[in-house]
């Protein structure tokens, strides 16, 4: 494949742009007569259920964690209208895409449990004592 075919996501993963489904509408906002006559929005759609460049685990790793920006097929829609060019527009929604999907397939580090070091107790224990007789010599005492 050509570097031109093909998004690279990360080292493992390459789509061929083929798989993408890129289209060009009106955008909407202001801008006048340009913005009327102007098809410069970018709409990308990518089927993660379909798509033959995924092996299973990363399928399933990117329909979990994609979950919530998927529709009932499956499908992830991005849009760009934010510039005033299709070219810009679409340069923009591709790296978006690809920064998505990348950190999508990023395994989170495993948290290892610790446990408060020496001088954080004591630290805690000193300054629990200090508001204790703070609050001690607060008290009244019954000699009144």
């Amino acid at each position: 494949m050509a570097d031109s075919d093909a998004i690279r996501i990360s080292s493992r993963l390459e789509l061929p742009r083929g798989e993408l489904s890129l289209r060009a509408t009106r955008s909407s906002g202001p801008g006048g007569q340009h913005v009327n006559t102007s098809s410069t929005r970018i709409e990308l759609v990518w089927d993660v259920t379909q798509s033959p460049s995924l092996n299973d685990s990363m399928r399933a790793t990117l329909l979990r964690r994609l979950a919530s920006r998927l529709d009932t097929s499956g499908r992830l829609r991005l849009v760009s209208q934010a510039e005033r060019s299709q070219f810009r527009n679409r340069e923009e929604v591709i790296e978006r895409f690809t920064r998505m999907i990348a950190s999508a397939l990023v395994e989170p580090k495993v948290r290892r449990a610790t446990k408060p070091t020496k001088g954080s107790k004591e630290r805690r224990i000193t300054a629990k004592k200090r508001r204790g007789e703070l609050k001690r010599d607060r008290r009244q005492t019954g000699e009144d």
